[in-house]
């Protein structure tokens, strides 16, 4: 019997986050979507539900934490949300990567302009309609998160 392919799911938190799910195999493919909404905030049940049906063999997460002149309500609202993703994977007892926002963009000589990791995923997958809208940053910023642990990670289990 031979092994599962390899599925990296990689999220963007946030409630204008994304998720995508990318198969190193078919480095040409990637799937990425909005993160299920309910109420203004993350719907973990479809969350779930949408990441059970995919199947990834691991998770990458960009580790974040509060921004500088952030609100402590917005920074309450993403902390809720960046908590909501992770209590998801985990419960799914999907293997789960942080990674820092920093870290994988530096790996693709990114820098914080969102519009240059859009177009870096247009570039990797051109023929992919997950980022043809300005407001998919999101999107393109969870690819480019799968992407990353592919290339440096190999999707090897474990936390970290």
């Amino acid at each position: 019997m031979s092994a599962p392919e390899l599925c990296i799911l990689g999220i963007d938190p946030g409630a204008s986050g994304a998720i995508a799910f990318y198969f190193p195999s078919r480095p040409d493919l990637i799937g990425a979507e909005d993160v299920p909404l309910a109420g203004g905030e993350i719907d973990a049940v479809t969350l779930a539900h949408r990441i059970v049906q995919m199947a990834p063999t691991v998770a990458i997460i960009e580790q974040v934490g509060p921004m500088p002149k952030q609100g402590v309500s917005s920074t309450f609202k993403f902390g809720v949300a960046y908590g909501v993703v992770r209590g998801v994977v985990q419960a799914l007892n999907v293997p789960m990567h942080l990674v820092t926002p920093g870290r994988w963009k530096k790996h693709f000589r990114l820098d914080s302009d969102k519009e240059k990791a859009r177009a870096l995923a247009l570039r990797y997958w051109p023929s992919s309609i997950h980022f043809s809208r300005k407001k998919d940053h999101g999107r393109a910023e969870a690819a480019l998160l799968a992407r990353f642990a592919a290339e440096t990670i190999g999707g090897a289990n474990g936390a970290s």
